[in-house]
Order: structure tokens, then C-alpha cells, then sequence
């Protein structure tokens, strides 16, 4: 029940995320990188709302990653069962009963943000949060698309806790290519990530890039942003 609540409000918020983009992108073919694709929502929010060239998914669950496939068969959505990070590399995908969670990063199980989620969810006893462990192939953005395109209108990233990962790894000539980059950031203490808010900030204005809409997500410590160089 709490999750058809929060997908009927995330359905309000995303409303507001497109009328941004819809300011700002008037009649254009745009092109899109998205950085978990999870179920395809992000995919069906661009095919369904803008003028597309092409979109480029990556989504490393192997079963999210066959739904998608199954579910989108245009010819201009290009699918890639890969994670994306600052280098080649293989890691672990921790795999979550709530797919939206599964994460590279390690999940602490001791925060009360964590307890309070699996409160919310209903886990019990009899269905562990975790379901397993997926190895998995990470690419560099650059060296696997940026090098190819000559422009990406938005790059969308929610990767739970991995998204200064993959920015770092996006060579400088290639943050030139970018107009907007729209990304999710965990404000809470459950995913173990390496970085803060400020890293991701920091290196982006050192890119020209600059902060244009803030949105708090109900019901989580994270907020959606997108910046435009």
C-alpha cells in the first residue's frame, strides 16, 4: 500500500521535473543518457513527453534489465546491461526486495533511516531485504558513449549513492557535450557512499555547470537536481 502512495505522489513531482524541461526544451530532437533505468520509468517519461534522437539506457540488474528489452523495442533506445562508473571495471550489485535500493555501495542496516524503510515496506522475517549478490561489468560514460556523440541534452543519473562515481569519470572535453544533468542525491546515512552533496557541486561548477532546480522527494532524506552547463 505505502508503495502505491509514494509512486502516486513521485507521479506529482515528476510533473514538476517536466515542466522544467519542458521550458526549456522547445521542438527539439534531444538525446538522453539514462543512468539506471531501472523499470524503464525515466525511458517512458522521455519517449512520452519530448521529441527523441536517441536514448541510451544502462541498467546492470540482469532482470530489470530484461524488462526493459521486453518493454521497448523502438529503435532509437539502445539498452546496455552495464553499471557505469569512473572506470572499467567489475563490482557487486547488491540486489534489494525493493529494486529502486539495490546499490553498488554497501547498505547499513544499523540507521534509522534503514529501520524506519523496512518499517514502511512491510519486511519481515519471512522476506529478507536482500535477495543476493550480481556481478556485474562497469563502463566509463566517456569511453563507452560521450566519445562518439557530438551532444546530450540530458544525462539522468540515479544510481543509490554512485552518482560522483560516474561524473568523475566523464572525461573534461566531454562535460562540453552535456546541456543538462538531472540526478538524484541520498542525504541519508543508509547508503555507505564515499562522497557528499558538496563533492558533486564542486565538481560541477569547476565544469561550468550551474544549479537550476531542487526538488525534496517525499518520504526520503534525498532531493532530485538538475544543473545546466
Amino acid at each position: 500500500m505505502i508503495n502505491l502512495i509514494i509512486n502516486f505522489i513521485d507521479y506529482f513531482d515528476k510533473l514538476k521535473i517536466l515542466k522544467f524541461f519542458k521550458k526549456n526544451i522547445q521542438n527539439e530532437f534531444i538525446n538522453v543518457i539514462d543512468i539506471g533505468g531501472h523499470k524503464g520509468e525515466t525511458v517512458k517519461f522521455f519517449i512520452n513527453n519530448f521529441n527523441i534522437n536517441k536514448i541510451f539506457v544502462f541498467e546492470p540488474n540482469e532482470d530489470l534489465f530484461v524488462k526493459i528489452k521486453k518493454n521497448f523495442s523502438d529503435s532509437r533506445i539502445k539498452i546496455f546491461n552495464y553499471g557505469v562508473g569512473f572506470r572499467r571495471e567489475k563490482k557487486k550489485l547488491n540486489i534489494t526486495l525493493d529494486s529502486a535500493s539495490s546499490t553498488i555501495n554497501r547498505i547499513n542496516t544499523n540507521t534509522e533511516y534503514f529501520k524506519r524503510k523496512k518499517k514502511l515496506l512491510a519486511f519481515n522475517q519471512k522476506k529478507s531485504f536482500f535477495l543476493g549478490v550480481q556481478d556485474i561489468n562497469v563502463v566509463n560514460l566517456s569511453e563507452f558513449i560521450l566519445n562518439n556523440e557530438k551532444k546530450i541534452d540530458i544525462l539522468k543519473i540515479d544510481t543509490e549513492g554512485y552518482e560522483y562515481n560516474i561524473l568523475r569519470g566523464i572525461h573534461k572535453l566531454d562535460f562540453k557535450k552535456i546541456r543538462y544533468i538531472y540526478f538524484e542525491h541520498h542525504y541519508d546515512l543508509m547508503i555507505d557512499k564515499k562522497y557528499k552533496f558538496h563533492d558533486i557541486n564542486k565538481l560541477l561548477k569547476e565544469h561550468n555547470f550551474s544549479l537550476k532546480y531542487k526538488l525534496k522527494m517525499k518520504f526520503r532524506k534525498s532531493f532530485e537536481y538538475i544543473y545546466e552547463s
